[in-house]
């Protein structure tokens, strides 16, 4: 948590009362005691700088670091600024995280699991929640990312994932309540092995002495991508917007489909089965106007003035589909960084 820099000078003031006494002339006290007495006093500071929490976390990442209020905040405005096209996303997530954030009382961890194909958000989206709740984000000591190819590529090796696993949220959670899990690539992940985290996500108030209430896991997946189009282009057809789509239209479809998938880390699994992923969000394919925003914020964000002629270029390069409608974008906004630097000499 921050300080104003009025505030720390206060608290660094108090911690340093101590040693007023001893700024007398060298005098009066004789040297040897003079160093004890101020190697005690600063010692005593240092205990009561370590002792005020909100002085500690000033200087060093802090568990809980930010006010969940404060959080939730965070997360709406840069939900809202730099996410183009998932007004099913802005909704779901602003309000599972905030909700879950301001109940002092969750009956369990909360678990939300985003489908879509690639460069529609979902890496994008899970960076902003862990850096809304802590400031270095995803390099947070408290925000744990794996990725299923690199951290669990052997299908003969499940057993030993498992294990590892289990033994890594125990370890973290022990230490920081509200730590974040992140799982990428669940649509590469060996099946089964995200069953190994089921007691984690569970209703349970403690498991061998550790709350696991307060954490949040976080699941990345292209299954459920194709469900999700024929839902959009259903809507397209009927000549209604995307914005009429609404959860209710998708989120049972995609959390079957996604069950049912053999080439899923979720095939037939027991956290869908025992209905532990809360929310199941849709990330939409993005159309061509969501794909010039992604290449004019980016253009900005270099600090470029923006070519417009440049930029549509760029969205006209782009592959869409389907191949007579050309309505969405084949890899969404994921390419848009490559081809800036082909256009501009940055």
């Amino acid at each position: 948590m921050k300080l104003r820099r009025g505030a720390l000078r206060a608290a660094l003031g108090l911690a340093l009362l101590p040693l007023l006494p001893l700024l007398r002339p060298a005098s009066a006290v004789e040297p040897i005691s003079l160093g004890l007495a101020i190697a005690g006093a600063a010692a005593s500071a240092l205990t009561g700088f370590i002792s005020y929490p909100r002085l500690y976390c000033y200087f060093r990442e802090c568990c809980l670091q930010r006010h969940d209020q404060r959080a939730a905040a965070a997360l709406q405005e840069n939900l809202d600024r730099k996410l183009f096209g998932q007004h099913l996303v802005n909704k779901a997530v602003v309000k599972a995280v905030k909700g879950f954030l301001n109940n002092s009382n969750a009956k369990k961890p909360l678990a939300l699991s985003l489908h879509g194909w690639t460069g529609t958000g979902k890496n994008f989206v899970s960076k902003i929640v862990a850096e809304s709740i802590y400031k270095r984000g995803l390099r947070s000591k408290y925000v744990h990312q794996f990725v299923a190819t690199l951290h669990f590529p052997h299908a003969h090796s499940i057993n030993l994932y498992k294990d590892q696993l289990q033994s890594w949220i125990r370890g973290n959670v022990s230490i920081c309540p509200r730590s974040l899990f992140i799982f990428d690539e669940m649509d590469k992940m060996h099946a089964g092995l995200i069953d190994s985290i089921k007691p984690f996500l569970d209703y349970y108030e403690l498991l061998d002495g550790v709350s696991y209430r307060q954490a949040i896991f976080i699941f990345l997946s292209n299954a459920g991508a194709e469900k999700i189009t024929e839902v959009a282009l259903d809507f397209w057809r009927d000549g209604r917007t995307r914005e009429d789509i609404q959860l209710t239209d998708i989120q049972n479809a995609l959390s079957v489909s996604v069950f049912n998938n053999k080439n899923s880390g979720f095939w037939h699994s027991t956290l869908i089965d025992r209905n532990l992923i809360d929310y199941f969000v849709p990330f939409l394919p993005l159309e061509y106007k969501h794909v010039k925003m992604c290449v004019r914020v980016e253009i900005e964000s270099r600090g470029y003035a923006v070519d417009e002629d440049i930029l549509t270029r760029i969205a006209d390069e782009m592959t869409y589909f389907p191949r007579e409608e050309r309505i969405y974008s084949d890899k969404g906004c994921k390419t848009v960084d490559a081809k800036l630097d082909y256009y501009y000499d940055f």
